[in-house]
């Protein structure tokens, strides 16, 4: 049984898949440079570390939820990082969207030190995560990824097994592609609208009914219609996560004209300073 975790990286969803860890009987750890957001979680019943070493030290279980950029440094391989608390044996659950070069790297390292690595991106909203609806893309061994089903289940909804490790960080890849290029399009869909005289909600309510509906656009078109980019999934990390898509296309000869051109116009929206906000106020680039 999985008893003892350490959960490193409360960002956006990071923090409630935490919270929700405090409603099942686990001695739960927790790191984040962000003194608020450990506040926030040790006020739902978990203890506070001082590094992520010590958030990983001693562990049954130790997820992390962090950015591209931080995965390969001090967080995971400085002094006090958490490759250097974690202990052999420890089921490793690595969650942050990443590239394929760092989901192997990371599998490299925790292997030298006898640490059992899952490749295991979440997909979700702010809103998914508080409610324990996040889905879990595994890759990795099967046997692990069973031990793990009780603990995820508390902050998501589906756990999925897609493969060996690195095959789960390509279907993250699927998902980033077609989450961004559906809410470009969308916006493009809006503005056009608008362009020929309808109300934002009007345009919404035709594509709600039939063959387009999809809950994306249903949340997303409400926030472009209201201009409510209250942060659920940044732009920024879709931007990355483009750039992470792109790379892996590049490598096999492989043309996405579509990703492309959505590229660009996040690229353009991170440029004017949108970055912060949720990844619907790429509308704000067509609107300008």
């Amino acid at each position: 049984m999985l008893r003892k975790i350490g959960f490193i990286g409360l960002g956006t969803v990071g923090r409630h898949m935490a919270a929700n860890l405090t409603k099942g009987s686990y001695e739960l750890t927790v790191y984040d440079s962000d003194k608020a957001a450990v506040a926030e979680v040790v006020a739902h019943g978990a203890v506070a570390a001082s590094s992520a070493a010590e958030a990983a030290k001693g562990r049954d279980l130790v997820i992390a939820i962090v950015p591209e950029g931080d995965e390969l440094g001090g967080l995971f391989f400085g002094a006090n990082g958490i490759l250097a608390g974690i202990d052999p044996g420890t089921i490793f659950a690595d969650m942050g969207s990443h590239s394929l070069e760092t989901t192997m790297k990371m599998s490299e390292e925790t292997a030298k030190l006898k640490v059992q690595y899952l490749d295991a991106p979440v997909w979700g909203s702010k809103d998914h995560a508080a409610n324990g609806l996040m889905t879990i893309v595994v890759g990795g061994d099967p046997s692990l990824a069973g031990k793990c089903r009780e603990p995820f289940s508390f902050f998501g909804l589906n756990t999925i097994h897609v493969g060996k490790i690195g095959d789960a960080t390509k279907m993250k890849f699927i998902v980033n592609l077609v989450q961004a290029e559906l809410v470009q399009v969308l916006a493009e869909g809006i503005v056009f609208g608008e362009k020929m005289g309808f109300d934002a909600d009007k345009i919404l309510e035709v594509l709600d009914t039939r063959g387009v509906a999809s809950p994306l656009f249903h949340l997303k078109g409400r926030a472009m219609a209201r201009g409510d980019f209250s942060r659920s999934l940044a732009l920024k990390y879709v931007h990355e996560q483009l750039h992470m898509v792109m790379s892996a296309a590049r490598l096999m000869g492989l043309n996405l004209p579509a990703a492309e051109a959505a590229t660009k116009v996040y690229e353009q929206a991170v440029e004017a300073g949108w970055g912060e906000e949720d990844f619907s106020a790429v509308i704000k680039v067509l609107r300008k």
